[in-house]
């Protein structure tokens, strides 16, 4: 008996990590009829989380937002989701333990961009599903695809294992921000707590579920990300002694001096005529691309489709008129200098006559790698002050250092491997234009590799109607369910 129950407990452990470890179509099946079975249940959540709404530049939706976070997140079936509070807005920490061999860490974010109702042409907080042609049905509003849509879909691929009997093939640890949209700011408070560290310290990777798919079914890799700085320049009378303290008329010009002319003047020294070079005295320099990298950006060049990637962006010249590859080149490897905005003085309907006391300039900054954070905004301290603009005021909101991951790293292996499985050769890319806080993982003391994976496509993030592929009319864009198949089939190649 004794050896029978041997036998009988050997070959259940081995059925059971054969079912974690070695997804084939057979044993994945139940888990994709699971899927197609909570489509609705699916799109309701991710239509609630759009409801539930956090803004951190305009103090909304807190502490609502990281509480509906965590029960997202519990519900998904981590066993612990923890609110963590920090100087700025929570944070939310989850383990779900499934007595797995390999732990994958998960970066989440909770909030998005503001927006104006009058802009949009269907509210942004209803989540309602349209048609939008060619695509399909889409779900529309703030979140949709700037994370929600994608991270409801990793939700959701949770639930659909747990719903098909299964176990999770992996551990996971996710961690998940309430900042991102102003700068990530207090992110290190988060992940540098002693509990979270020694989680994260388990893990082979960390990824955010993303939407990856270009409107062709193209999907590329990205082997990291920009930094960024988020800032504010402003320039007032009170500060620097000239002008007038308070708004007066406009007639008065011929002898005051105007604080927004100077905040104008200030920034036309930071870029060349065109505004498309950094003029910053002693700006850190950008690492040129390697022959590695520019063997990537011309493969991915002759992939994707110019003209399409043109109409997206509502654009009809790249700078200097630059041939496809070159701007692609050019994207990848130069940091940036950005007007957000220019706020000063009366701009509503009509003119209103009046000498601005106060004028703001909403800037953002993007680095790539051998740049640091700390030394951009060094020198443009010391830029403005060399040429005489010391009191204009330089407020960081937020930013970081940019990432780099080697695409020999598991977490990008992984993400090839199951992109094939889905009949899609991935084009590796060396960064993602824009930015998020990675670097509290591939940075010290972690290290990890850090990187983005998901089917699906949107567009929009934002920006005015923002969407996410529900029902995709297209074949080689996958739609909600495609997208949370994705998540299942990454998951179980992680467990292999």
């Amino acid at each position: 008996m004794n050896k029978r129950l041997l036998l009988l407990l050997i070959v259940a452990a081995f059925v059971g990590s054969t079912d974690r470890a070695s997804p084939t179509e057979d044993n994945l099946a139940p888990i994709k009829a699971e899927i197609a079975k909570r489509h609705d249940e699916s799109v309701k959540r991710l239509q609630d989380w759009i409801g539930q709404v956090s803004i951190a530049a305009e103090n909304r939706g807190y502490p609502e937002g990281a509480e509906y976070m965590a029960k997202l997140a519990r519900d998904a079936g981590f066993q612990k989701a923890t609110v963590i509070n920090t100087d700025g807005k929570p944070g939310v920490f989850a383990t779900l333990d499934a007595g797995a061999p390999k732990t994958v860490g998960l970066y989440l974010m909770y909030d998005v961009k503001q927006f104006d109702p009058a802009e949009w042409t269907s509210p942004p907080t209803e989540a309602r599903i349209v048609d939008k042609p060619p695509l399909g049905k889409v779900i529309i509003g703030r979140g949709a695809v700037n994370q929600k849509g994608p991270e409801a879909a990793f939700l959701a691929a949770l639930h659909a294992i747990r719903g098909a009997g299964k176990k999770v093939p992996v551990n996971l640890v996710m961690v998940a921000e309430g900042e991102e949209e102003i700068g990530s700011p207090h992110i290190p408070q988060l992940v540098r707590r002693p509990e979270v560290l020694d989680a994260l310290k388990k893990c082979v990777g960390v990824f955010m579920p993303s939407a990856t798919q270009d409107l062709d079914g193209v999907v590329t890799v990205n082997l990291g990300s920009k930094g960024v700085i988020e800032l504010e320049l402003v320039s007032s009378g009170e500060k620097w002694g000239r002008g007038p303290a308070k708004d007066i008329h406009s007639s008065l010009k011929a002898m005051v001096d105007s604080p927004a002319w100077r905040l104008v003047k200030a920034m036309d020294t930071l870029v060349s005529d065109d505004g498309n070079e950094i003029k910053i005295d002693n700006y850190p320099k950008p690492r040129p691309l390697s022959a590695e990298e520019k063997a990537m950006i011309e493969k991915v060049s002759k992939v994707r489709n110019e003209a399409q990637t043109k109409k997206l962006f509502s654009v009809q010249h790249w700078i200097d008129d630059l041939p496809w590859e070159q701007a692609n080149e050019r994207l990848e490897s130069q940091p940036t200098v950005n007007i957000e905005g220019l706020v000063g003085g009366y701009t509503g309907p009509g003119g209103k006559t009046v000498l601005p006391h106060r004028a703001v300039a909403k800037i953002d900054m993007r680095l790539v790698p051998d740049m640091k954070a700390a030394d951009a905004l060094a020198a443009l301290k010391a830029h403005l002050a060399k040429r005489g603009f010391g009191d204009i005021e330089v407020n960081m909101t937020g930013g970081y250092d940019p990432t780099s991951t080697s695409a020999d790293s598991a977490l990008i292996t992984a993400q090839a491997a199951t992109y094939k499985k889905f009949g899609i050769d991935a084009l590796l890319w060396p960064r993602n234009a824009g930015s998020y806080p990675g670097y509290v993982f591939t940075g010290e003391p972690l290290k990890l590799a850090a990187g983005h994976f998901g089917l699906g496509h949107g567009s929009g993030a934002h920006a005015p109607d923002e969407y996410y592929i529900i029902e995709s009319a297209n074949p080689k864009i996958h739609g909600l369910d495609g997208a949370v198949m994705s998540f299942v089939e990454y998951l179980y190649e992680f467990g292999k």
